[in-house]
């Protein structure tokens, strides 16, 4: 698993550092995230009481001494500096859920695009703890996103239909990043959480 993040991420970094605009890999068109929610199985939220943020294990070591935050923070940063042990020392951050930039990491979260509750309560419930820790260590995919602290705690576990980026400039790309994470994993969308995304999807 790890060679191919890897190799991935490597991937990934050489085109998304070309652009001062954060764009973590894999967001589809607008036409291909509404053809991925039409095909989501649509249900309800399953709380079986069980999450608990350990059993997605994270950050895991992706290169070297670097672990999947620090790794997202070089990808989505600007002439980001970073020690020996891999934690950025200097650069800038451009949070696109607010807009707001940043000049110290520790202003920035690195959020799951979809929250780690929301996955275990859409079917990640039913997941080994090692596909879970894939899941939260996603750097293939639009699920981590490099954006500021508070924003990212307002957040918290909440779905689009209880919960949208301040910037309604940033809803499309919102969506498009959500529905291809739940569309690659194979996790339930809600019926509010369905209308939300369409609605979204039609700002595009």
């Amino acid at each position: 698993m790890k060679s191919f993040v890897v190799a991935s991420l490597l991937a990934a970094v050489a085109t998304v550092n070309a652009s001062p605009v954060p764009t973590p890999p894999g967001i589809p068109s607008a036409s291909a995230a509404v053809t991925q929610l039409a095909s989501l199985t649509v249900a309800p939220y399953v709380d079986d009481g069980g999450y608990v943020r350990s059993l997605f294990p994270t950050w895991i070591t992706i290169s070297g001494t670097c672990n999947t935050r620090e790794t997202v923070l070089k990808r989505d940063g600007t002439n980001v500096v970073v020690d020996s042990a891999c934690v950025s020392t200097s650069g800038t951050w451009f949070s696109p859920y607010d807009g707001a930039t940043w000049s110290a990491a520790s202003d920035v979260d690195i959020d799951h695009m979809v929250p780690l509750k929301n996955a275990w309560v859409s079917g990640a419930n039913a997941w080994t703890t090692a596909k879970r820790q894939q899941f939260a260590n996603d750097i293939v995919r639009p699920q981590l996103w490099a954006v500021t602290d508070n924003v990212n705690q307002a957040k918290s576990d909440q779905s689009p239909d209880a919960w949208k980026p301040p910037l309604s400039s940033f809803y499309c790309t919102y969506a498009k990043s959500w529905v291809q994470v739940k569309y690659y994993w194979a996790l339930k969308v809600t019926s509010a959480e369905k209308s939300a995304l369409t609605s979204m999807l039609n700002t595009c």
